[in-house]
């Protein structure tokens, strides 16, 4: 029973991270129509200057979490200025088209900066070790953070949504961005706005996957394939749907690894297509999910 709490544990704990990480792809697909294939090197740029900050600069973790996604955010800024602006108004093909080009440019530029080996980042020392959870049961300290961090991803995303002007105006514009103009939203200062921040939420989750996995070039690779997996079982552009796609997918990995280690790299795509075959617009999504 110990063992089996553990597993679950260790399912949330992958779901929660990538919740935050495939939340952001849906929220810009939701808002803008764009499926964003760059948004795996978004990630590994999240992971790689966490690298650079803690280990080359010395910079405290915190700091780092804070200040890191901030600058994937603004290269987001300038990617959505300099190429996504001339395609929001075409197909959604010429978006995957375009951002993954934009994947494999920013690729090489990772090899060309930081090399093609490993990187390793310890945690912090406040969150190294372990919690007893009861007799000989323990669990990482830093996966427990990467519980609480998840947890507030998902609390504070539902009162943007819910509760705020910004996110009602993200809402209506995922609806009918024709009908936002005419309300006289500023739909071009929103568009950049949501494009930086999925890619802070990329970003986020990058650097506290950063003292858990290898930093290496391919990373963002991995990634997207990931988040793709949560958002087609989930539902494309539906909030509860990465929630719950993130969820699924972490119980996939996390009793897979345990109970079915020899398949467990082909579960989840078994998991999609299943899903595709019986909804194909996922668990809670639909034609056209907002």
């Amino acid at each position: 029973m110990g063992g089996l709490g553990l597993a679950l544990l260790n399912s949330l704990d992958i779901g929660l991270l990538l919740f935050i990480i495939a939340v952001g792809l849906n929220i810009i697909f939701g808002v803008l129509n764009v499926i964003n294939f760059a948004h795996g090197a978004l990630y590994m740029l999240g992971a790689y200057l966490a690298y650079t900050c803690i280990v080359s600069l010395g910079f405290p973790f915190w700091l780092t979490l804070l200040f890191a996604p901030l600058i994937v955010a603004a290269l987001a800024v300038a990617i959505d200025r300099g190429m996504l602006r001339f395609i929001y108004q075409r197909e959604v093909t010429d978006s995957l088209l375009l951002t993954f080009a934009l994947l494999l440019i920013l690729n090489e530029a990772t090899r060309l900066i930081w090399g093609p080996g490993i990187h390793i980042i310890d945690p912090p020392a406040v969150l190294q070790g372990a919690i007893q959870l009861g007799g000989d049961l323990s669990y990482p300290r830093y996966s427990a953070f990467v519980l609480v961090v998840g947890g507030l991803t998902l609390l504070g995303l539902w009162l943007l949504f819910n509760r705020t002007r910004i996110g009602k105006i993200m809402r209506a514009a995922a609806l009918d961005r024709e009908m936002a103009q005419v309300l006289c939203i500023n739909t071009r200062l929103m568009i950049t706005g949501v494009f930086a921040f999925g890619a802070w939420l990329a970003a986020v989750g990058g650097v506290v996957a950063a003292p858990m996995r290898a930093i290496d070039p391919g990373m963002g690779d991995k990634i997207i394939i990931e988040s793709f997996i949560v958002v087609v079982i989930g539902g494309l552009g539906s909030f509860p749907g990465a929630l719950l796609g993130a969820i699924i997918l972490g119980l996939i990995h996390g009793l897979g690894g345990r109970y079915l280690p020899d398949i467990n790299l082909v579960l989840p795509f078994i998991g999609m297509a299943l899903v595709l075959l019986i909804k194909p617009h996922g668990l809670l999504g639909s034609r056209k999910s907002a």
